[in-house]
């Protein structure tokens, strides 16, 4: 294994406007596997960029021992770029052209250095990751955002770096290719620090570091580990404010009752005195007395109330409001869609879609009784997308029969426009549910993540994760209820936080699922019984997804 070591210390970086996204930031990686996860926006592709020195800190510094490969997860490629670009291999094949031609100048075996062997590598790598087929003077224009990607990857495994940083590499790659990625990182023999939610591949990792309120937290293991342990902190946490919360009014409460029996002992001591005659001067210093002694108690119950309060505030710090473990999870109270089991809710037989003159969907049949949760899985471009739409009625197959059962169908598509982008989140569920009082649209929606200010925000301003959430809210809650919901790659471009709040979410619906997805652990959580592959036009049943 490399000893290749990244080191970050005392790193501060802010946007040419000054807004400061990291303060005094350190983190060590040592040799093996690191995933980096945290929410988005937190700055983990901006954190993969100082290490990589594409931009440069305002403060501190960043320490790489080795030689670092970057992966980005847009390639800095046009479309007229060939393959041979993007792997980097141009020159070295030029110059062994030229060695073949008779040009035997200095500058042509300076070009091929140590890589004679780079054109069998070429093919060995692209045919590990899938590519085989592929030119090297092919143009990128003509490939997928998939292709694009494992191109970039076996670029960065031909030239063989030290260190190996990867944002979100998966996003974009389907089932077959994020497979043939994670066996080419396990063969992988430097260190590796990955950006990623793909659960699947930080379950590879030696270690999890936590980008979280400006700081980093290493956790050992690999991510069903860290999770464990962030699970347990928040119950840990939970303990600790349910104590902080009894200690503080146990001391509120002392504190009274302090009090009550101080003014009792006061009002005892002044018909005592007047009882017994006392001089005033006497009266008057025994009153005073009395005074400072009760000054005394309640200061000691303020330095304890204070101190309980410290107490609280910190437990509430330690608290995570990113945290949602399924299995604890009350539920929302979700309206019943009422599915009888074996009901016939969508039936398709023989149905063809052409597009481009391709035959998308060839002889399609399917079949969705009652409540089931269905996954349909297949690579880029197979007519996954195109048959969501079929069964939503949003497209109509040119050949073939569509026979839905009477009831809503809800089709959440991967642009999540389902929508209005100028409404607010609050009047997009009032006009989705309108028979929902209106004094429960807050209590709702607080439960789907959003606070009295977001409420307001206008459906176009919130971010990929809660335009999710408000979209489910909406559907989810409409009237009439979906008897059927459509999904298309709904983990797309959510932090790991998000796809866990959407597990839970789903796992109180009662209706039918029909779901598009490459990721295997989301499938498998959310309790999908039947696993449909789409090849070739056609549907076939799987054993797993």
């Amino acid at each position: 294994m490399s000893s290749a070591v990244i080191s970050i210390s005392g790193l501060s970086f802010a946007w040419p406007d000054d807004t400061p996204l990291f303060t005094e930031l350190s983190m060590h990686v040592g040799a093996g596997r690191t995933g980096l996860v945290g929410a988005n926006g937190t700055g983990k592709s901006t954190l993969l960029r100082l290490i990589a020195g594409e931009l440069i800190p305002t403060g501190g510094a960043v320490t790489v021992v080795g030689r670092a490969g970057y992966l980005p997860q847009t390639l800095p490629y046009r479309a007229d770029h060939t393959v041979a670009d993007v792997l980097g291999v141009g020159p070295v094949l030029d110059a062994l052209a030229a060695l073949v031609r008779g040009d035997t100048r200095d500058e042509v075996f300076t070009a091929i250095g140590d890589d004679w062997d780079i054109e069998e590598r070429t093919r060995a790598e692209l045919d590990r990751l899938g590519l085989g087929h592929i030119g090297l003077d092919r143009r990128l224009g003509t490939l997928s955002g998939g292709e694009i990607v494992s191109l970039g990857l076996a670029g960065q495994l031909l030239a063989r770096p030290d260190v190996l940083l990867l944002d979100e590499p998966t996003n974009n790659l389907d089932r077959q290719s994020r497979h043939r990625l994670y066996a080419a990182l396990d063969e992988y023999p430097g260190s590796l620090l990955a950006v990623s939610h793909d659960r699947a591949l930080l379950d590879r990792m030696d270690r999890i570091a936590e980008l979280r309120d400006g700081e980093i937290t290493v956790y050992g293991g690999n991510f069903s580990a860290y999770a464990d342990a962030v699970r347990e902190a928040q119950r840990a946490a939970q303990q600790q404010l349910r104590s902080a919360e009894q200690q503080l009014r146990r001391q509120r409460r002392e504190r009274q009752q302090a009090r009550e029996r101080m003014a009792r002992r006061t009002r005892t001591a002044a018909r005592n005195s007047k009882d017994a005659g006392l001089p005033r001067i006497v009266a008057g210093a025994l009153r005073r007395s009395a005074q400072e002694s009760a000054g005394r108690v309640d200061g000691v119950h303020a330095a304890r109330i204070a101190a309980a309060a410290d107490r609280l505030d910190e437990a509430e710090r330690a608290l995570r409001d990113d945290v949602l473990d399924p299995a604890e999870v009350d539920g929302l109270r979700l309206p019943d869609p009422a599915v009888p089991a074996g009901r016939t809710l969508v039936e398709l037989r023989g149905v063809r879609v052409r597009h481009g003159g391709r035959r998308v969907l060839d002889g399609v049949d399917l079949t969705v009784r009652g409540p089931e949760r269905i996954a349909v899985v297949g690579r880029n471009g197979t007519g996954k997308t195109t048959l969501l739409r079929v069964v939503s009625g949003d497209l109509l197959p040119d050949e073939g029969t569509l026979r839905r059962a009477a009831g809503r169908v809800a089709y959440l598509s991967q642009r999540l426009d389902l929508l209005d982008p100028h409404r607010a989140v609050a009047g997009s569920l009032a006009a989705a549910a309108p028979g929902l009082p209106h004094t429960r649209h807050r209590h709702l929606l607080a439960r789907f993540g959003f606070d009295e200010q977001r409420i307001h925000l206008p459906v176009g301003a919130l971010s990929g994760g809660e335009r999710l959430r408000a979209t489910l809210a909406c559907v989810l809650f409409a009237e009439p209820v979906p008897r059927l919901l459509l999904l298309d790659e709904p983990t797309n471009n959510l932090d790991l936080a998000a796809v866990g709040q959407l597990q839970a979410t789903l796992a109180g619906y009662r209706g039918a699922l029909i779901v598009v997805s490459h990721d295997d652990r989301f499938l498998a959580d959310i309790g999908v019984q039947r696993v449909l592959q789409l090849a070739g036009g056609r549907l076939t049943e799987t054993d797993s997804a």
